[in-house]
């Protein structure tokens, strides 16, 4: 949509289709009443209603995954308003398109027309861009009204934020998608009443579409014209056998650079952490369907290793590697069963997280200021003058003695009581926790 410019005859004109669009964009709500979901949004007295019923002035960010309804309810707004339309892109405008739009609205303002500008994409502008919109909408030079996909607060710049409405839409539910297939199978602008779906093919369909009601009408149009092409009387009925030889398999929806991609992966993970396997490897398979790189998965288990298990099982450090190592040699498709060999270690392993605890407890340390000069028995004494400044003088070397362990300070004297490391009761660190403080003691000595 670049620089889409209409006077108003209702923004009918910008959303009309004609018999040959297809079947999702032919079925696209035409009213309030028509909106399927969202019912969080839509309630009486909602800044959404209101806005819709051409009585709110405030731009309006709509935020939530494709499929439920954001150009839909963009182009209810603009409707309701009466006032010019202008619609972008961020596919193909720039701040160059922008600033037109503005120079134009402003110009327009001050002959008593009011402009809604309407950009799909959001998330794709740019900051510069972004930023290029900010004094139009606190001004309200424009009614922006903005779709993205995108967490906004990842992909909108935090001014544009504050001067909008934000509102998030959610994925549609099963009886949505299923009241959008039958509204699509009875009406004129759909298939007419000449198709109809056994329950079967129904509950399929429903399955398929995985909330998104735009994905259930195009699976609907493929399927459908298919039956249609060999009918010979009306109405026809599909079955799951149609859907089958017409459907190769669910698209995952899954964008390797938004929302989905962060939220398989945090399930992904946390279902590891958790110790359910199935669940790790639902999300795995996920991955791979929607084609997320191999290595990007290998690296995350390899950090969650060390990160939730650590030495509880050490061992899983070393299967987390291999299966990177696996990814880099064999690649993808063979690659898929060292992942999930190693997802299925992982999530059976013990779980501890004293490693991370760890180390994150010393940094914290270094950076409240907790240092202390290196002792000096400890420092390098391989170069000449380093005995005279005391520098290694005094370092017992623990080969020397039969256990292998010589009490001994190493930490600064600051720090002589730290302890950073603290193994659970869990798998090999339990083992690791009984011989630690024996350990400790020898070492540091009573104190």
């Amino acid at each position: 949509m670049p620089g889409t410019d209409k006077p108003n005859q209702a923004v009918d004109s910008f959303f009309a289709v004609g018999p040959d669009a297809p079947l999702a964009a032919r079925m696209r709500p035409r009213s309030l009443d028509e909106i399927v979901g969202q019912q969080h949004l839509l309630g009486p007295g909602t800044p959404l209603r209101r806005l819709i019923e051409g009585q709110g002035a405030a731009s309006v960010i709509l935020y939530g995954p494709p499929g439920t309804g954001k150009t839909t309810i963009a182009s209810l707004i603009s409707a309701a308003t009466g006032n010019r339309f202008v619609g972008l892109s961020a596919l193909n405008s720039g701040v160059k398109e922008v600033r037109a739009v503005i120079e134009k609205a402003r110009y327009d303002l001050m002959l008593g027309q009011k402009t809604v500008l309407f950009i799909d994409e959001v998330h794709r502008f740019s900051k510069t861009q972004q930023d290029a919109l900010l004094a139009a909408v606190e001004n309200r030079t424009v009614l922006l009204v903005a779709a993205t996909t995108e967490n906004p607060s990842f992909s909108v710049v935090a001014p544009l934020l504050s001067r909008s409405l934000l509102l998030q839409l959610n994925s549609l539910n099963d009886a949505d998608i299923q009241q959008v297939i039958e509204r699509a199978l009875f009406d004129e602008r759909g298939f007419n009443k000449k198709l109809k779906a056994s329950p079967e093919a129904m509950a399929q369909l429903v399955r398929l579409a995985g909330g998104d009601a735009r994905r259930s009408l195009t699976y609907l149009e493929v399927v459908g014209e298919a039956v249609l092409a060999r009918a010979e009387n009306f109405p026809q009925e599909l079955s799951v056998a149609d859907i089958s030889a017409n459907i190769n398999k669910a698209v995952v929806r899954y964008d390797r650079d938004g929302d989905q991609h962060y939220d398989v992966t945090s399930a992904f993970i946390k279902s590891i952490r958790g110790s359910d396997v199935d669940a790790a490897l639902h999300y795995l398979a996920r991955m791979l369907e929607a084609g997320e790189d191999p290595r990007f998965i290998a690296r995350r288990l390899i950090i969650h290793a060390s990160e939730d298990i650590g030495m509880a099982d050490p061992t899983a450090l070393e299967i987390a590697v291999a299966a990177g190592q696996a990814v880099a040699m064999i690649g993808m498709p063979e690659a898929q069963l060292a992942l999930s060999q190693a997802t299925i270690h992982l999530a059976t392993a013990p779980k501890s997280n004293a490693v991370y605890k760890a180390i994150t407890q010393a940094r914290a340390d270094i950076k409240a200021g907790r240092l202390g000069p290196v002792p000096a028995h400890l420092r390098d004494g391989h170069y000449e003058g380093a005995a005279r400044m005391g520098n290694a003088v005094g370092y017992l070397y623990p080969h020397d003695y039969p256990a292998g362990v010589v009490e001994q300070r190493y930490l600064p004297e600051e720090l002589a009581d730290a302890v950073y490391y603290q193994p659970t009761e869990h798998g090999v660190e339990k083992r690791i926790s009984d011989f630690l403080g024996r350990l400790r003691l020898k070492v540091r000595g009573a104190r």
